[in-house]
Parts: structure tokens; sequence; C-alpha cells
């Protein structure tokens, strides 16, 4: 008995759903994934050479400055011992240095700047039940505050761990990530850490080109480099691509595969919210699914 009831609630609330649905004109035709894109491939990406970067930090104080992030005393800036804790970007900082010391088998220091990677594939796109993380044109996945709900899926989905939620906030907290400096991209200027960085560390330009920047450094200088770009496959590839004299997903950054995020909860997130079921037929169902519970407990009853 308790099995055709239940049979019994999943048909009803079924048919609730759908007479709401073509009441409101909500209902689909049928649930499918969103459409995956292509990346422009036009679209633009820094190169980081870690094996440049003297871990100045310049990078994040100009990062600050340009979102209006309290970035302190640019002296405090030289104060190294902030590299005995790894750190990781929060909503205080869009992008950290962090300072790897006896890196592999060697005794050398590697300094490797982190930040969102602006992925080809972006996970947090996919996960975005609102649409309020989108992939741009040129590269850079930024964040809608006007879509966002704080649902956090984002977050979740990210295989590098880079949104973060100002979560001290209580009126209107905001999704933290970089964002590609994109405003000052469609104004002709580089990223604020890219024309921060004083010893040309970081290089922006066509992703295409710089992956073949990479490359002929390798092959220049096999002894320096070792023989692989992160970025140019991980997770489908980012925009930003990585250079260093050891392997950097030995500690550095996460050890990926070179397929994009999985979107396994895509479909069904896009084809429930994509189609949102509106006050009116969202209060039908609720209002069918309550008659039903009652009518089957007044059975029981009997």
């Amino acid at each position: 008995m308790a099995t055709q009831n239940r049979r019994d609630f999943i048909k009803t609330a079924v048919a609730i759903g759908a007479g709401a649905g073509i009441l409101t004109g909500t209902m689909p035709s049928r649930i499918t994934a969103k459409e995956v894109k292509t990346p422009s491939p036009a679209r633009k990406g820094v190169l980081v050479d870690t094996t440049l970067c003297i871990g100045c930090r310049l990078c994040e104080y100009a990062c600050k400055e340009e979102h209006n992030i309290p970035a302190g005393n640019l002296n405090s800036y030289e104060d190294r011992s902030v590299f005995d804790h790894l750190r990781r970007p929060d909503e205080t900082a869009l992008t950290v240095v962090n300072e790897y010391k006896n890196y592999g088998q060697g005794e050398n220091i590697t300094d490797v700047k982190i930040q969102c990677m602006h992925c080809d594939h972006p996970a947090c796109v996919s996960a975005c039940i609102v649409g309020a993380m989108t992939k741009q044109e040129n590269g850079a996945v930024i964040w809608d505050t006007d879509k966002c709900i704080g649902c956090r899926y984002c977050m979740v989905a990210c295989p590098f761990q880079v949104p973060a939620f100002e979560y001290q906030k209580a009126l209107d907290p905001h999704i933290m990530k970089c964002d590609f400096c994109y405003d000052r991209q469609q104004k002709g200027k580089l990223p604020a850490c890219v024309d921060a960085c004083p010893v040309e560390a970081l290089t922006f330009g066509n992703r295409v080109d710089l992956v073949e920047e990479a490359h002929r450094r390798i092959k220049a200088k096999p002894d320096k480099y070792f023989n692989h770009v992160y970025g140019e496959y991980e997770v489908g590839g980012t925009s930003w691509l990585y250079l260093a004299s050891e392997d950097l997903s030995k500690k550095a950054l996460p050890k990926l595969g070179t397929e994009p995020a999985p979107g396994v909860t895509e479909s069904i997130q896009h084809g429930l919210f994509a189609y949102f079921v509106p006050p009116v037929a969202l209060y039908a169902l609720l209002g069918g699914i309550m008659w039903l519970t009652k009518s089957n407990k007044e059975e029981e009853e009997i």
C-alpha cells in the first residue's frame, strides 16, 4: 500500500507540475543540457613564467587597487614572512603569490601566482543555475551580481577552488574572483597584475600565441624548464598558462586531467531552473502535494 501511495504521489506531483507549466507557458518541449560553446580562437591569456617571478607581490597590490579592495601600505609587500604559510585567493585578495622552497629535487625557490584560471570550459559557468557566471569572447569568466542568487554552486564546482564568498557581509554579499580585468581589457589596457610586474614574469596576449611561446622557451632551454605547459590541456584548457622548472602539479597547482571539468549536474540544474516555475504554478504544486498527503493520511486512519 505504501509503495502504491508513493507512486500516486509522484504521478500526481508530475501531473500538477506539468499542468501548471502548461497554464503558465513555462513547460519546455524537452530538457537538455546547456549548449557547450567553442572557445573563441582570439581569446586572450597570460603566460606565467615562474622561473622569472621574484615574489615581489606587486601583482597583488595592483589587483587590489584596481578592484577597490583595501591594499594597505605598498612597503608592507616587502615583508616575505607572508610566504611562511600557503594562501588562497579569497574575498580580500583576488590573486596571491605563494613561495615553495626546495621544490622538486633541487634547492631552488619557486614563486607561483594563483588566481582564477579562466577555463576554456568553466565548471563555474556550467554549475550556475541562473547564468550569473559567463565566459566572454576574450576568455574572461565574469560574474553578474544582479543575477546571482547566492547558491555558491560555482564555489563547489571550481576544480581550482577559486571563487570566494563575502560571508561577513549580511547584506549584498558578493562572489569574489579574478575577472581578468575585463573592463580594462575593453579599454585596450593590460590586466593590472601584468602591467605591474617589474620582471615580465607575466606575458599577456592571444592564448594560441602564448602556447607557442611557452613551447619555444622549453625547446630553447630544456635544462631550465620542466617540459609541460600547465593549463594548455588541464580541464580542457585554461586562459592562464604556467612554465616552471619543476612539475607544478606536485605542490603549487592541482593535478588534473585533460577533460573539461565534469558537468554532470548541468542537465539537471538547467533543466529545472532554465524553466523556473513561477509562484502561481509553485503554489499549485505545493497545494497538490498537501492534498495528496492529507488524503493518504485519511485513508490510513479508516
